[in-house]
C-alpha cells in the first residue's frame, strides 16, 4: 500500500501494529472499543452476515432493497477492491477521505501502539463512524469465520444471515466443513432470527444445533423459503406466498440463491415485493463476473470480451464456471493470479473444463501472491495449456493477438481484481 492520501499514510502505520502471531480473538477488539467508549453499542440496527461465498452479493441486494424503501443504510464489507473507503458506507455513501483519516487517527491514538490486527482496528474505526452518523440499519459483513471475527462484538443484531458455507481459510477455521460451519454459526445470538442460505447437509446440521442451543429461530432455504429460476423470472416462495420477480442484475446462476437469501432477509424485516424487486434489479457489486467495457485492457483486445471475477475458492470456481456456461458460446481464455493460501487446483478444476488456455500472472504488490510459474504448474496438471505473463495487460494483449474475438476472464483473487479496477479506470 503506497501512501497517496492522509488515510493511506495512517493505514500504512496501522499495518505495523500487527501481532507477531495471528490468533483469532476478540480480546484486542474489546480493549480498543472500551477505550473508544464502546461505539459498537451505539450503531443503528445491525444485520450480521457470515458465510464462505455470496456474503458481499447478498449484502448488496439487502442494501438495495432497504434503500428502495427510503431507508438510510450503513454497510461494512471487506476486502476493498480499488480503495479502502469502499469498506465503509455511511447512510448510503462511501465514507469521505477527511472523515476516514480522522476516524482512523482517533483509533490509532486510543490503541496506544498496542498489538492489534489491521482488520480489527479498521473495524473499530467503522463502528466509530457508524455510531456518529444517523441511519436506519447497519449491514455488517464478517471478515473471516464469524465466532472470533472482529465484527462479532455486537450483542443484539436484529437479524443474522449465513450464506453458503464451503471449505476456505482452513489455517484459521478448521479443516472440515462442520468445523468451518461452527465458526460461521458463531454469529448466532440468543433469540435472534437467522436466514440460512442453501447449505451442504453437514454444515446445516451444525447451524441447526447451534440455533437450537440459543433458541434462535431459523428461516432455512428449501424448507421455509425457496428461490428458483423459471424462464426469465426469479420465483421466490415462502409461507407468505409467491413472488415473480426479474432475474438478478448480478450475473450468474448462483445469484438466484443469493437473491433468495436477501429477499428472505427483507421479508423477515417486514418488507415485501417492492423491496424484493429493488434487491434483484438495483444491486451493484463489482468484480463478481463484471464485464469490462472500457479502459486500457479493452483497448488491448478490440473485439474480445473481457470479464473480471474475484472468486478464489473451489465454490467460487464452480460459480464462475456455471456463469460462463450460461453465456453464449465463445472460446474462453483465462488470466489467473492467486494467493499462496488458497486451494489453487480446487478453484481451477471447474474452470479447466471450460477454458482453452490459462495465462498465469503474479498479483502486483501482494506479498502472499503465488508465483506465476506455480499457478501455471497447477493449471497444467489439470490439462490446461498454460503460459505466464508479467502482468494482466501483457496477458490480455497476447491472448487477443493469438485468439481474436476470444472471451477473456481475469480471475483468481479479489486482490488481483482490485488492482485491475484501479489500473483500468
Amino acid at each position: 500500500m503506497t501512501a497517496s492520501s492522509p488515510s493511506d499514510a495512517i493505514l500504512n502505520r496501522l499495518m505495523s501494529l500487527h501481532p507477531k502471531v495471528i490468533d483469532l480473538s476478540l480480546d484486542r477488539m474489546h480493549r480498543l472499543l472500551a477505550a473508544l467508549g464502546h461505539p459498537e453499542r451505539r450503531i443503528p440496527t445491525a444485520i450480521h452476515i457470515a458465510g464462505t461465498n455470496g456474503k458481499g452479493s447478498t449484502q448488496a441486494m439487502i442494501r438495495a432493497g432497504l434503500e428502495s424503501a427510503g431507508l438510510r443504510v450503513h454497510a461494512y464489507t471487506s476486502p476493498h477492491l480499488a480503495w479502502f473507503r469502499e469498506r465503509i458506507r455511511l447512510a448510503g455513501d462511501l465514507i469521505g477521505e477527511a472523515e476516514l483519516a480522522a476516524t482512523l487517527e482517533e483509533c490509532e491514538t486510543a490503541n496506544g501502539g498496542q498489538p492489534i490486527t489491521f482488520f480489527e482496528i479498521t473495524t473499530a474505526a467503522a463502528f466509530l463512524a457508524f455510531s456518529r452518523t444517523p441511519a436506519d440499519f447497519t449491514l455488517l459483513e464478517v471478515g473471516l469465520g464469524g465466532r472470533l471475527d472482529a465484527t462479532n462484538v455486537i450483542t443484539n443484531p436484529r437479524l443474522t444471515v449465513i450464506t453458503p458455507v464451503s471449505v476456505d481459510h482452513t489455517q484459521y477455521l478448521g479443516e472440515t466443513l462442520p468445523e468451518i460451519a461452527g465458526e460461521k454459526a458463531g454469529i448466532l445470538k440468543r433469540g435472534v432470527p437467522c436466514i440460512v442460505a442453501p447449505q451442504p447437509p453437514e454444515a446445516r446440521a451444525v447451524i441447526e444445533a447451534r440455533a437450537e442451543a440459543l433458541s434462535a429461530p431459523l428461516h432455512i432455504a428449501r424448507q421455509d423459503w425457496e428461490s428458483r429460476r423459471e424462464g426469465d423470472s426469479l420465483v421466490f416462495q415462502d409461507g407468505d406466498g409467491l413472488m415473480d420477480l426479474p432475474l438478478p442484475v448480478l450475473p450468474g446462476p448462483h445469484q438466484i440463491e443469493n437473491a433468495g437469501t436477501a429477499i428472505a432477509a427483507l421479508r423477515a424485516l417486514g418488507y415485501g415485493r417492492i423491496e424484493a424487486r429493488a434487491a434483484v434489479t438495483e444491486a451493484e457489486w463489482p468484480a463478481r463476473m463484471q464485464r469490462l467495457t472500457h479502459g486500457p485492457l479493452t483497448q488491448a483486445a478490440p473485439g474480445s470480451e473481457i470479464w473480471l471475477d474475484g472468486g478464489h475458492n473451489p465454490a467460487g470456481g464452480q460459480a464462475v464456471a456455471a456463469t460462463l456456461a450460461a453465456l453464449p458460446p465463445r472460446p474462453l481464455h483465462l488470466v489467473c493470479g492467486m494467493l499462496n493460501t488458497k486451494d489453487v487446483a480446487g478453484y481451477m478444476r471447474p474452470l479447466a473444463q471450460a477454458a482453452q488456455s490459462l495465462t498465469a500472472i503474479a498479483i502486483p504488490g501482494e506479498p502472499n501472491t503465488l508465483p506465476a510459474q506455480e499457478t501455471a504448474a497447477h493449471a497444467a496438471s489439470l490439462g490446461l495449456a498454460t503460459t505466464t505473463a508479467p502482468d494482466a495487460q501483457a496477458a490480455v494483449a497476447r491472448i487477443a493477438q493469438g485468439h481474436p474475438g476470444a472471451r477473456i476472464l481475469i480471475c483468481g483473487s479479489l486482490y488481483l481484481a482490485g488492482r485491475i479496477l484501479r489500473e483500468n479506470g
